[in-house]
């Protein structure tokens, strides 16, 4: 069985040892993970309304980083391919779960449901996050911890603006739990260090195997794959069909994974769980770029307690920390 981060910051010690630069950086990187990733749902609506499958989408945004992460990963490893053989079952997993599962599901679910309860379903990763460290690693979390998880709750339910009413679809919420399982998996193993694999390595190696697992869900027709020529509109301009693609893959595929890797290395899951709720206020704000829907006061609001609840937690982890490492003398 793979083992799972119990959320010390990485090799430097716990989140109550972290350097300030060192936290600095990591919120650095979590954000611009966060931000990348964010960038996707407004990219790929156009497509998807052009004729494309989510499938199409999301195997051409797996595939494309895959082939610009995995050299810069294989050259990361530096010849130790030990690591890599002790880390396969480690990789196989992220790809499976963080990379293919995630992204199949939450397109699955996205053709059945609104993008607002989807979004909030599986967003609730970060409490399946403390959930599983509580359970698994005894790291029960403090009342500062919990006041931000609620804080942040209610920020994302104010940003996606659920209090006007939104039909729940069974299918899509089963689709969206399935999403939220990949993003949990997503967090735990990005901020498992001790496989002492490079970031870069762990991330190629899982944009790999999630492309393979995908070309293989559209080899046997579980997955549909359907494409199309036709340009797509961002802010009122007509754009070639490949460069949104272009995009998706190295920037919110690419960029997003190993950011959000090192990222989680350096703050632990559980923050970075937590910071990363900001992709859905930089969502909200792309789609009101590139597709004129423009955010209500009311979200913004929610923004800004989604970043109240993420200084919350990160206010919580010290005194965590510090009972964890009692607890395992």
């Amino acid at each position: 069985m793979v083992s799972m981060t119990h959320d010390s910051a990485g090799a430097a010690g716990t989140s109550a040892e972290l350097p300030v630069t060192r936290a600095s950086a990591g919120i650095g990187l979590a954000l611009a993970s966060a931000v990348s990733f964010a960038l996707s749902g407004a990219l790929a609506s156009p497509l998807l309304d052009s004729g494309w499958s989510a499938g199409a989408v999301v195997l051409v945004r797996i595939g494309l980083a895959a082939l610009v992460v995995l050299p810069f990963g294989i050259a990361a490893v530096h010849g130790r391919w030990h690591l890599v053989r002790a880390a396969a079952p480690t990789i196989a997993l992220y790809g499976v779960l963080a990379v293919a599962g995630a992204q199949f599901c939450y397109f699955s679910a996205v053709q059945t449901m609104e993008v607002g309860p989807a979004l909030l379903i599986e967003y609730t990763a970060p409490a399946a996050v403390v959930a599983w460290l509580w359970l698994r690693h005894g790291q029960r979390p403090g009342p500062l911890t919990l006041a931000g998880a609620a804080v942040a709750a209610l920020g994302l339910l104010l940003v996606l603006d659920l209090f006007s009413g939104a039909d729940f679809d069974v299918v899509g919420a089963a689709w969206s739990l399935g999403a939220m399982v990949g993003a949990a998996a997503y967090f735990l193993i990005s901020a498992d260090d001790t496989t002492g694999l490079p970031p870069m390595a762990m991330a190629g190696g899982g944009l790999l195997v999630g492309g393979v697992a995908l070309a293989l869900l559209g080899l046997v027709g579980a997955l549909p794959m359907r494409t199309a020529t036709e340009a797509v509109t961002y802010a009122g301009l007509d754009v070639d069909w490949w460069v949104p693609l272009l995009l998706l893959g190295l920037v919110t595929a690419a960029l997003a994974y190993v950011t959000g890797i090192a990222a989680a290395r350096r703050l632990g899951s559980r923050l970075a769980s937590f910071v990363a709720l900001s992709e859905v206020v930089a969502a909200v704000l792309w789609a009101w770029a590139l597709l004129g829907q423009l955010p209500s006061p009311v979200q913004f609001v929610g923004g800004a307690l989604i970043l109240v609840g993420v200084i919350g937690v990160k206010l919580g982890e010290p005194r965590l920390a510090a009972e964890s490492a009692e607890v395992h003398g």
